[in-house]
C-alpha cells in the first residue's frame, strides 16, 4: 500500500475506533489519523502473524486486527489525557 493509502485508511479506521469507544475523546484530524495508522500496524500486524497472511494483503483479518488495535489505543490515549482539562477560551 502506498503512503497515501495508509493515511486514508488509518484516519478510517481511526474513525471508526473513535465512535466504538464510549466516551467523548478530544482528539482532531491529526491524532485520529496517527491513532488509527498506529492501530492499523499494531493490530494488523497481530492478525495477519495469526492469520499467516502478509502486510501488504488486505483481508478480513487484517481489517478486523486494525480496528481491534486502534480501539486500544483510543482507550489509553483517552486513559492517559482523561485528567486534563482544556483551558476555554
Amino acid at each position: 500500500m502506498g503512503i497515501i493509502a495508509w493515511i486514508v485508511f488509518g484516519f478510517i479506521i481511526g474513525l471508526l475506533a473513535r465512535a466504538i469507544v464510549p466516551g467523548r475523546q478530544h482528539m482532531g484530524f491529526i491524532m485520529t489519523t496517527l491513532l488509527g495508522v498506529a492501530g492499523s500496524l499494531i493490530g494488523g500486524f497481530i492478525a495477519n502473524a495469526l492469520s499467516g497472511g502478509t502486510m501488504q494483503d488486505v483481508h478480513g483479518a487484517g481489517f478486523i486486527g486494525s480496528l481491534i488495535g486502534a480501539i486500544v489505543l483510543v482507550f489509553i490515549v483517552s486513559a492517559a489525557t482523561g485528567g486534563r482539562r482544556r483551558a476555554t477560551v
